[in-house]
């Protein structure tokens, strides 16, 4: 995956349309991350901003998914994809 090519964070309009192809190809680049630790994430929706991402296997109920969430997974997808306001699990 590394063939993917990001856009700088400066040239970013942050109302921009959000392209689903980079979104998906960047959930996968974090996947392996989050498999080594024995969960998974999974694209739920996109709505106004807000990536709606589903946490699967030791994911589901670990007291630390919510600061993968947001220090890892939202940080990665907001800095990668522009339009990203939010990502939330469901």
């Amino acid at each position: 995956m590394s063939g993917i090519n990001f856009p700088e964070v400066k040239d970013r309009d942050p109302q921009a349309e959000i392209d689903m192809e980079l979104l998906k190809n960047t959930i996968e680049y974090i996947r392996p991350a989050v498999q080594a630790d024995g969960g998974d994430i999974k694209l739920a929706s996109v709505e106004d901003g807000v990536v709606n991402i589903e946490m699967l296997g030791a994911c589901q109920g670990c007291p630390l998914s919510i600061a993968t969430l947001k220090s890892g997974i939202e940080r990665i997808i907001k800095d990668k994809v522009p339009g990203v306001a939010e990502v939330i699990a469901s």
